[in-house]
């Protein structure tokens, strides 16, 4: 018996929730960004506007909390591949704290005058972010706690968002159909 048997083992059944709730706020962004932008242009400050924003704000919060819980979750099996997931770790989180300085910014005008945001941290961040966050669900693929088709549609629906920000509830769409069948249990082999 280990010292941590199934009583005391650290469970992480609230990953699933917090997967599909975090794809849920963005989905919530990109229609409510659609809506504030259908008179041609974007009212900052509006309700619409705070309100998507407010949401993102807490959509990526949500996907920092799944990268920590998915690289716990990966830690807890014997992998080969455990530095792989200790550098995707800390790089999704970056990209999201880089996400969470710019939102910031633009929901409270003092905050982005009294720290600006530098180029590194608008571009980088989301890379950093998304490639963090891909790598740990095709390492959770591996580990049959996914579908391998799940992080592809994760994928497309980053790729989406970056093509076109108008393309945002579809991507978000995606990103919610990827990660839907998450477990923190394997997959049994067929």
């Amino acid at each position: 018996m280990s010292l941590l048997d199934s009583r005391t083992r650290p469970t992480h059944q609230w990953l699933r929730p917090v997967a599909v709730a975090s794809a849920v706020l963005l989905l919530g962004y990109g229609l409510l960004r659609l809506l504030d932008r259908l008179d041609g242009h974007s009212d900052k400050g509006a309700w619409a506007w705070n309100t998507g924003h407010t949401l993102f704000l807490l959509g990526v919060l949500g996907f920092a909390a799944l990268i920590v819980g998915l690289h716990g979750l990966l830690r807890t099996r014997s992998s080969r591949l455990r530095t792989l997931d200790d550098v995707a770790a800390p790089a999704g989180l970056v990209g999201a704290a880089a996400f969470v300085w710019v939102i910031l910014g633009d929901l409270f005008p003092r905050f982005a005058d009294a720290v600006p945001t530098p180029g590194l941290v608008l571009y980088g961040g989301p890379l950093l972010f998304e490639v963090g966050l891909l790598v740990l669900l095709y390492r959770a693929a591996a580990a049959r706690l996914l579908p391998v088709w799940a992080p592809v549609l994760v994928l497309a629906g980053f790729l989406a968002i970056a093509v076109n920000l108008n393309l945002l509830p579809v991507g978000a769409a995606l990103v919610l159909a990827g990660l839907l069948p998450l477990r923190v249990t394997p997959r049994p082999v067929a």
